[in-house]
């Protein structure tokens, strides 16, 4: 099922809307116009090309991964799996980050292969978007053979991400004068936090994340392991977002976000999974830990979403991970899991369950209908009009 690309779309018959963002997370819209995959408003307008009836479903915005480990093609090497991808995309996923491709056999540590492996996956992934996830490629892994007018040549050709934690750096502080180089060049630069996860890293602690001020802490929970309690109150003290993953420490994870509700700070913490590695492809692996989270930490479910949405995208500068006009509409629709003890999506999340999800869009285009991996929603969402496909 697809939408037609650059026509008009209305979303109706929704019980409500998760706008994505923290401070105001839930409306009550009576529709969703949608036009050239952008939200228009939330009024009923002409008669649309296509209607999605949402059946009383809650709308939700896509999700987005601050953390995957693409490399090439819808495949992961470190599992030897096909088709991840895509299959997030039945997990609620409509955009996923690059944590940097260092998963690639044989990955290169010279100047010239380190840039051309990061422009590579950014040309490869520009027009390819496996199940319609919209992949944000090419990660420039920093390496002590980098230089700072390299960050200048390839913000040139489109690279705007880069992870610091891989590169022969000892202690991983040490990179800090070329994170410097990278964001004044605009990149949004990442860090690995915690135990040498690859051969040859050594582990990132807290005075090096401190040292390198970068705009995501990546996986501040633990990757491979967690930093010590005594230093989760640090974390604050640097000025990035504060990203928490599946393929972390669970307990780690839930005192990070009660020193951010008592530091009213819950809008620098944004959700991830840091998959496939040694975890594994988890396809539901983002609105597993917005349930871990809700339910664990006494989250509204409609913050944990909002850490997965509209942090997600402000800290990447992406205008995705928000409902409202002017920006895409990349959404999924949610019932309650068949057989729940909840009413609805949002109670079910809090409750620790996965939602159904009976749709998801991307870009004003419907992906999907019933999710394959998720629990089977209780109700489901039809698509009317010209938007249907044989």
């Amino acid at each position: 099922m697809t939408g037609p690309a650059g026509g008009s779309v209305e979303i109706r018959n929704l019980s409500g809307m998760v706008t994505g963002r923290i401070d105001d997370p839930l409306a009550t819209p009576e529709v969703i116009r949608i036009e050239d995959g952008l939200i228009t408003g939330f009024e009923p307008g002409p008669e649309p090309d296509s209607v999605l009836d949402a059946g009383g479903a809650v709308v939700m915005p896509g999700l987005i991964d601050s953390h995957a480990h693409v490399v090439f093609g819808d495949w992961t090497p470190r599992q030897s799996a096909l088709g991840w991808i895509e299959s997030s995309l039945h997990g609620g996923v409509t955009s996923m980050m690059s944590a940097s491709e260092v998963h690639l056999p044989g990955r290169p540590h010279d100047r010239d292969g380190v840039k051309a492996l990061a422009l590579t996956a950014r040309r490869a992934f520009e027009d390819f978007r496996p199940g319609g996830v919209k992949v944000l490629a090419g990660s420039v892994i920093i390496e002590p053979t980098l230089t700072p007018d390299d960050f200048a040549e390839l913000a040139e050709q489109g690279v705007w991400l880069a992870k610091v934690g891989f590169g022969d750096f000892e202690p991983q502080a040490d990179a800090a004068p070329l994170v410097r180089a990278a964001q004044q060049n605009g990149f949004v630069v990442m860090n690995h936090t915690g135990g040498a996860s690859i051969p040859d890293s050594s582990p990132v602690t807290i005075d090096d994340v401190l040292a390198l001020g970068c705009d995501i802490i990546g996986h501040a929970n633990g990757g491979t392991t967690a930093l010590p309690d005594a230093d989760l109150p640090k974390l604050f003290d640097a000025p990035g977002a504060i990203q928490l993953v599946q393929a972390g420490n669970l307990r780690s994870s839930t005192e990070i976000v009660e020193l951010a509700y008592d530091l009213d700070a819950l809008d620098r913490i944004v959700i991830a999974t840091d998959t496939p590695t040694g975890t594994g492809v988890m396809p539901l692996g983002m609105i597993k830990t917005v349930c871990e989270l809700s339910s664990l930490c006494g989250l509204g479910a409609t913050r944990a979403i909002a850490m997965a949405t509209g942090n997600n995208g402000a800290v990447l500068g992406r205008p995705q991970g928000v409902l409202e006009p002017g920006r895409p509409a990349d959404l999924f629709c949610a019932f309650a899991p068949l057989g729940s003890a909840c009413d609805g999506p949002i109670e079910a999340i809090q409750y620790g369950d996965i939602p159904g999800i009976a749709a998801v869009m991307v870009d004003g285009e419907v992906k999907a209908l019933r999710s394959r991996n998720t629990p089977a929603p209780d109700g489901k969402c039809e698509l009317i009009g010209e938007a249907v496909a044989a």
